[in-house]
């Protein structure tokens, strides 16, 4: 496994959305944050119309030997409720959290699944955080495993609004597997013999693909963002601006034309906010111009066509 490259698409899905320009816990689009694979506590999404939800499930296939082990981690985002500050509205910051698995054996999974409890327990600025994540395998086929993952929410629920909540959630949350003696089986791309049985894996709020160097397949990353197999971070980017739909020379042109008044209060939200404003500020004229004109994934019309 590239772990490096694992980790840096797996942080850049952590922090999606985290803050977005103008990068001011004054603007609309940062009051209504955390929209990214929250699990809520259970007794609050339970309330809900249905669009809330408290689990999330991952299914996957792997070829393994007989000596296979799966690597199973899980991250999220843990609100900080920091309260009014520098004259700001309520500023809302987050931490990252993990919580890794034993290695598992896939063989004894399969007629031992795994339950696993964890708990980050409150603080001055943190609610508690209780869940349990669900791990199994199945022997689907000759040395074909299925992998379910499930990470359930199971922290009491205190208040009664949204904002209530979240500092209580899951956010953000994905399941980065990794294998040893095996190979995982891409959901977007499967041989043929397989097609049906990756039609019968049921992905809940989450998405598995192939993460690591082209054509690895010893790691998958399990994403409330849906993307495609083999994600990589633009080699021209120069640090996070956690809006992946954007584009780095836009957003940095656009950090350039602030005010004044409107950097400070950028400065003051968050400190990775302050980052992105003294990397912008400070960046060289060439890594700048690294950003303008990239073209990528071009195809032959032609071979579209047939």
């Amino acid at each position: 496994m590239n772990t490096k490259l694992v980790e840096d698409i797996a942080a850049a899905v952590l922090y999606e959305g985290y803050l977005l320009y103008p990068y001011r816990a004054s603007a609309i689009k940062n009051k209504q944050r955390w929209n990214f694979g929250v699990l809520y506590p259970r007794s609050y999404a339970e309330q809900q119309s249905g669009s809330d939800t408290w689990w999330m499930q991952t299914e996957c296939l792997v070829r393994a030997g007989l000596n296979a082990r799966l690597d199973l981690r899980v991250r999220f985002l843990h609100i900080v409720q920091r309260g009014r500050e520098n004259n700001l509205v309520n500023a809302q910051a987050a931490r990252d959290r993990e919580v890794i698995m034993p290695v598992l054996d896939l063989s004894d999974l399969a007629s031992h699944p795994t339950r696993l409890s964890f708990m980050f327990p409150p603080d001055d600025d943190q609610a508690c955080l209780e869940g349990i994540i669900e791990t199994s395998s199945e022997l689907v086929g000759d040395d074909l495993f299925k992998i379910r993952v499930g990470i359930f929410n199971q922290g009491p629920f205190a208040g009664s609004t949204r904002e209530d909540a979240l500092v209580q959630s899951l956010v953000s949350t994905h399941t980065i597997l990794g294998v040893e003696d095996g190979e995982f089986i891409s959901l977007l791309d499967p041989p043929a013999e397989l097609r049906e049985a990756v039609g019968l894996c049921k992905n809940i709020g989450t998405w598995p693909v192939l993460v690591g160097e082209q054509d690895q397949r010893d790691a998958m990353l399990s994403s409330p963002i849906i993307l495609y197999d083999y994600p990589q971070i633009a080699p021209e980017s120069s640090g996070a601006l956690f809006d992946g739909t954007e584009i780095d020379e836009i957003l940095t042109l656009r950090i350039m034309t602030l005010t004044d008044q409107e950097k400070l209060e950028m400065c003051l939200t968050d400190d990775r906010a302050r980052q992105i404003l003294e990397r912008t500020e400070s960046m060289p004229h060439e890594q700048f111009m690294k950003m303008h004109g990239v073209l990528r994934g071009l195809r032959d019309v032609q071979e579209e066509l047939l």
